[in-house]
């Protein structure tokens, strides 16, 4: 009996000292592998669902932080309302050029500045877009229909006269996947439109610019983007070289000012969930890709990237505009290594809960373009491009 109870004794107790090493080795392992330096206010991840729309969802994640640098306070503010002004003024530009032009879910930041300039902004509340029904974001029925809608309308012009209905029709579409326009609504206890919304929040769309880096454009100059997102060829980006582009988003970061990122996610070097992170190895093209795994981690070495290298994966689709996020902050990882701090629209999944660390390389070789406050431009860059103009 005695050397039963002894035998009891220490197994319980080899049994706690096993778990205890295995709970040991898992906090090991999940010890943080990044040092947030700068991080400037925003507010919680949303997911954009089955849409093209990341560039509504990072643009207005931006104006959210935007407004709590000003001291507003914060405000959860509709994508859908933005996302269903652009498939109108989309539609508009694509039948006028008779179908030669991008008609698809994807934009840039500057089409959300256009288009509150234009109509205005409105809370969630006011206007979440599903229609439809359902609780998330889902436009492959309805970009299907709106297309095809479209494309009916100039297959069949030879011999006729597009009606003068049509935008009617197109918008009633929109009415029932995304709901009526809110002309009107009330919002803690006020009555505002969506212009007047906008002139209460306090956002002037002109004070926001947008930033290039590539040597096919003249630098310090506006130039027009060539990417097919950029579906109204917008003109109204500012060609720096990508020393200055980094040194521009780290002066912002630093002086409290938030980034709107344009770039590339496409490679296997970006992992949004399981590693958390965007890197470049230095032996990504010499490793197996059944070992490529075991680069993903913020210590790896990469390549330099330069504007020759920015050229040319420009030139050969290697480097498309996929993808738009929030850069938020600054990090150091355990080797000391640079990060930018983003915020992406996939929700709260992954390994950082709705968030990712881009390394330094990552940036300088996968950057399209950037959206930030006029105010966030460092004072010698100002001096090379001159008076800054909006949109």
């Amino acid at each position: 009996m005695i050397k039963k109870r002894v035998l009891i004794f220490i197994l319980t107790f080899g049994l706690i000292f096993t778990v205890q090493g295995i709970a040991k080795k898992k906090r090991k392992a999940e010890a943080p592998q990044f040092k947030i330096i700068t991080k400037v206010k925003t507010t919680p991840p949303k997911d954009q669902g089955k849409t093209g729309t990341c560039w509504c969802f990072s643009t207005t994640s931006f104006l959210e932080s935007e407004l709590l640098r000003m001291g507003k306070g914060e405000y959860d503010l509709s994508e859908m309302f933005t996302v269903r002004n652009n498939y109108l003024m989309k539609a508009v530009n694509y039948i006028r050029l008779h179908g030669n032009a991008t008609f698809g879910q994807g934009g840039q930041a500057h089409h959300v500045f256009k288009s509150i300039k234009k109509y205005g902004i409105v809370p969630e509340s006011v206007y979440p877009g599903l229609g439809y029904g359902g609780k998330k974001h889902n436009h492959s029925e309805l970009f299907r229909i709106l297309k095809g809608f479209l494309n009916n309308l100039i297959v069949n012009r030879w011999g006729a006269t597009i009606s003068s209905v049509w935008f009617e029709a197109y918008q009633k579409i929109l009415d029932t996947y995304l709901g009526k326009y809110p002309e009107k609504f009330k919002y803690n206890g006020k009555r505002y439109t969506p212009k007047s919304f906008l002139d209460y929040l306090g956002i002037n769309p002109d004070d926001y610019v947008e930033f290039t880096s590539y040597d096919l454009y003249p630098f310090y100059k506006k130039v027009r983007l060539e990417v097919p997102d950029n579906w109204d060829f917008d003109s109204n980006y500012y060609n720096v070289p990508i020393d200055e582009l980094e040194k521009i988003v780290g002066y912002a970061l630093k002086h409290g000012y938030s980034v709107v990122w344009d770039g590339d996610i496409s490679e296997g070097y970006f992992s949004s969930r399981k590693a958390g992170l965007g890197v470049v190895p230095k032996d990504w093209d010499k490793t197996p890709p059944d070992k490529r795994d075991k680069l993903l981690i913020p210590s790896v070495k990469e390549k330099d990237i330069d504007q020759k290298m920015r050229r040319e994966t420009f030139l050969t689709f290697e480097t498309t505009d996929d993808h738009l996020m929030h850069i938020v902050g600054i990090a150091k990882s355990k080797s000391g290594k640079k990060f930018y701090y983003v915020k992406n629209s996939g929700g709260t999944k992954g390994r950082y809960k709705g968030f990712l660390y881009l390394s330094k390389a990552f940036f300088r070789l996968k950057t399209i373009a950037v959206t930030l406050h006029k105010n966030a431009i460092p004072p010698e860059v100002k001096e090379k491009i001159g008076p800054i103009s909006g949109k």
